[in-house]
């Protein structure tokens, strides 16, 4: 009997420590799901909803972590519907993931269960994360591999100044998980520095360690070869359905791998900054409303009581935001959803220090001083087992006093996600994509009008859901659908070359992504108008079709 009460203990501890991150993810799994795009998208969505589920190569850089884990989920997922909607539930599972990390990570730096739900929370229901979680994406594994490499590193910190004898464990952990985050996106690069100077601030005396640095190096390099070998591997020894250029060999695989398509893209990261500045508080502003001035303070908290995480979080938030912000070639909202995450994490320190003070003069000293406060923060169980007050398990006592700081640290944590819930309507407005099923119209609609064996010479935003209709779901394989992407790995010259090459064989049907390009096409050939789709479904770019009837007559 005497030893019913550790038990008790044991199964509140685990409860805590799996089960609310665990209520978390279900929460916002719950929230989302309703807002989940049913099927095929445009552009890069159709793409990865493709690739994923045939286990093939998506454009640089590849992104082999997100197609391994695509291809599984596919084949976990398939009650829940057609490919492109199990690849667009991996988002939302992403998030979720992400948000119950964000749990345990805060609770690890504050102590505070309570407000570890406040940042998970809080950071699933930013607009430009949940807006990411309703279709196909690697960003919101992004958030994830983030989220989870933060916990390790504060873990490992916090064992090793502890003097745990399997503290370096994690450290190796770190670096398989940092591997698999690059395997899934090229924005992990941009962690590198700051993960170093947080390992550096931890044990200076690393570097005198070359066998574990060694091991850590060869647990990294590993992870990411492994996850790489996909590239070649599908695309030459077991050839994938789809594959993005020509992976197998040397040349095209660092093409891919080393993104060489988009060089030139960082345009003056270190020119303009007061204006850069500016678009980032605004973009503050449009993400967290009110919250965005308590952020800096967040921050400044962060460096009183979480120096070294202050250390990692701050240098990878400027390095992050300049990158991003001199970043010309992508949807660039989707770049900020590892910053989001710390800010969240900074106004959870906020939160921290608003409890531990007013826990102090509501409370008994003893209960209310530290409130997880340590650097960095410790678990209650590393504090001997003893729950910090802000952890939402107060100190048994006789006294209604001894409930003050968990009673501040849920008072707290509501005014912190109260601007969140009240944008939220309109947040799930902006993220609800459960409507949107024009590509997936617009793909029946092109492949019922166009001819037997045609040829439809595309860009990149129609390609892709063509693609999925056709790759995975077997519609129309008589189709040749060639995209500026085919036109370059088979050498086929330009879309009035592919014209040129295949008029009077085939029908040939041409879409073309602005009148630019339209108007080049017209100065060669006549063109018929089969397909005009109601309103422009994918911001500029044209979806209308058209048959290629003859050739213009070159003026002398």
């Amino acid at each position: 009997m005497s030893r019913a009460p550790g038990r008790l203990d044991g199964l509140a501890d685990l409860a805590v420590r799996w089960g609310v991150p665990t209520f978390v993810a279900l929460l916002v799994i719950a929230n989302a799901a309703g807002g989940l795009m049913p099927g095929v998208g445009y552009w890069d969505t159709g793409e990865f909803q493709t690739v994923l589920p045939l286990l093939g190569t998506a454009h640089p850089t590849g992104y082999p972590t997100y197609v391994l884990l695509g291809y599984v989920a596919n084949l976990v997922l398939t009650p829940l519907g057609e490919p492109a909607f199990r690849i667009n539930v991996l988002s939302l599972l992403c998030v979720a993931a992400a948000a119950a990390v964000a749990v345990a990570l805060v609770r690890r730096l504050t102590g505070s269960t309570i407000l570890g739900i406040a940042a998970g929370i809080g950071l699933a229901l930013t607009p430009v994360v949940w807006t990411h979680a309703t279709s196909a994406d690697p960003h919101p594994l992004h958030l994830a591999f983030v989220a989870i490499l933060l916990f390790v590193l504060v873990t490992w910190g916090e064992k090793h100044r502890r003097g745990d004898a399997h503290a370096d464990r994690w450290l190796v952990v770190a670096a398989v998980v940092f591997g698999l985050s690059m395997g899934n996106h090229s924005l992990t690069l941009l962690l590198a520095i700051p993960v170093g100077l947080f390992v550096l601030a931890t044990e200076p005396r690393i570097v005198l360690r070359g066998r574990f640095v060694l091991t850590c190096a060869i647990a990294l390099v590993l992870t990411v070869t492994l996850v790489y070998l996909e590239l070649p591997i599908r695309a030459g020894l077991l050839p994938a359905p789809i594959v993005y250029a020509s992976p197998d060999t040397w040349s095209g695989f660092w093409y891919i791998a080393l993104a060489e398509q988009f060089r030139g893209s960082l345009v003056d990261p270190l020119g303009s900054l007061g204006t850069k500045a500016g678009d980032v508080a605004d973009l503050a502003s449009q993400q967290f409303g009110l919250l965005a001035i308590l952020i800096v303070p967040g921050f400044l908290a962060t460096i009183r009581y979480a120096p070294r995480y202050a250390l990692l979080t701050g240098t990878a938030m400027v390095i992050t935001l300049v990158f991003n912000a001199s970043y010309i070639n992508a949807d660039i909202s989707r770049y900020y959803l590892g910053p989001v995450l710390w800010a969240w994490t900074w106004l959870a320190m906020l939160g921290a220090f608003v409890v531990r003070e007013l826990g102090w003069l509501l409370g008994p000293r003893d209960s209310a001083t530290d409130a997880g406060l340590r650097e960095p923060a410790s678990d209650p169980e590393d504090a001997g087992g003893t729950a910090p007050a802000g952890a939402g398990i107060p100190t048994p006592g006789p006294s209604i006093r001894a409930w003050a700081p968990a009673a501040v640290a849920v008072v707290v944590a509501a005014a912190l996600l109260a601007p969140s819930v009240i944008a939220s309507p309109s947040t799930r407005i902006l993220a609800d994509q459960s409507g949107n099923t024009d590509a997936a119209s617009w793909t029946s609609e092109t492949f019922a009008a166009v001819a037997q064996d045609a040829v439809i010479v595309s860009w990149w935003a129609t390609s892709t859901p063509m693609w999925y209709a056709q790759k995975v779901e077997g519609q129309r394989p008589d189709v040749f659908i060639v995209d500026d992407r085919t036109m370059l790995d088979l050498d086929l010259g330009g879309a009035t070359d592919v014209i040129g090459r295949y008029l009077g064989q085939r029908p040939v049907y041409v879409i073309r992504a602005n009148p630019g390009d339209l108007g080049l096409v017209l100065k060669l050939y006549d063109l018929q108008v089969v397909l005009t789709p109601d309103g422009v479904p994918i911001g500029n770019g044209s979806t209308q079709l058209f048959q290629v009837v003859g050739t213009r007559p070159v003026n002398g």
